[in-house]
């Protein structure tokens, strides 16, 4: 009869081990998904900021170098948007950056080209809480190089 009873306890108390797992897990289980989540949005939202920075010295690279015609700000802009757009995860936002060329009238040999890549990042979920809060995340990648 001892023996019956000892093993009810044994049943009883693993179900309240069970039970106390389970409201822990309910209670960890968020925190988990928003780090992991914060995690994921975190990574994307830094390979964004290398896709505009590569397409800022792309279009750099494209507008300082040396050819019989220069060319004009239009067509480095849009060496900058093309290097970026293919290559960017938009996560359902736009996927067209602002691109900005600042060279000077002329552009002869050893002034600055300057190009500017903006990108305004909307996050899946935690981008979109935090903007309520802090307004959009907007990515800046700038390049300049001389003209040769």
């Amino acid at each position: 009869m001892m023996n019956g009873r000892l093993d009810m306890r044994k049943f009883a108390a693993k179900k309240m081990m069970c039970g106390t797992a389970m409201v822990e897990f309910a209670l960890i289980l968020p925190l988990l998904l928003v780090l992991v989540f914060g995690i994921v949005e975190f990574s994307i939202a830094l390979y964004d900021k290398a896709v505009i920075t590569n397409a800022s010295r792309e279009a750099a690279r494209a507008g300082v170098i040396y050819r019989a015609t220069a060319l004009t700000n239009a067509q480095i802009a849009a060496v900058a948007t093309n290097a970026s757009q293919a290559h960017l995860i938009t996560l359902g936002g736009s996927a067209a950056p602002q691109v900005t060329v600042s060279k000077p009238t002329g552009g002869t040999a050893g002034n600055p080209l300057t190009v500017t890549v903006t990108y305004q990042f909307t996050g899946l979920l935690l981008g979109n809480m935090l903007s309520v809060m802090t307004g959009s995340q907007t990515l800046t990648a700038t390049t300049t190089m001389m003209i040769e």
